[in-house]
């Protein structure tokens, strides 16, 4: 498998991932103190998958700077997904608003890093 292809299955992954995300800060930003576990779930998978795929085409195939810059920003976003998941979510404390932003701030420049390697060859 080609290098662009990787890339741009990973994007579209996260892209998936990135609806099942805005879904759940739209939930947290209108009261709902934690997401349904399932959609929570769903989104880590989904993240997880592309990321993984991610740093397999960085590791094994010639990408770009910003696809390399793009796998460090998704592995910085995924430690904090984590850390939203096992210590807010799953002992059922209200996620907190300001991580749940720089969660997402930091994996939106990332896609965007990983959009201009896949889509700009």
């Amino acid at each position: 498998m080609d290098s662009t292809l990787m890339l741009q299955t990973s994007t579209v992954l996260f892209a998936i991932a990135a609806l099942g995300g805005a879904a759940m800060a739209l939930m947290r930003f209108s009261g709902t103190p934690r997401p349904p576990h399932w959609l929570a779930m769903l989104h880590g998978l989904l993240a997880g998958a592309a990321l993984t795929l991610l740093l397999y085409a960085a590791a094994t195939t010639p990408v770009p700077a910003s696809a390399k810059l793009a796998a460090v920003l998704f592995l910085v976003a995924a430690a904090g997904g984590v850390l939203l998941n096992l210590r807010f979510h799953l002992n059922e404390i209200a996620l907190p608003k300001w991580l749940v932003l720089v969660h997402g701030g930091i994996a939106v420049v990332g896609f965007i890093c990983l959009l201009l390697a896949a889509w700009t060859r």
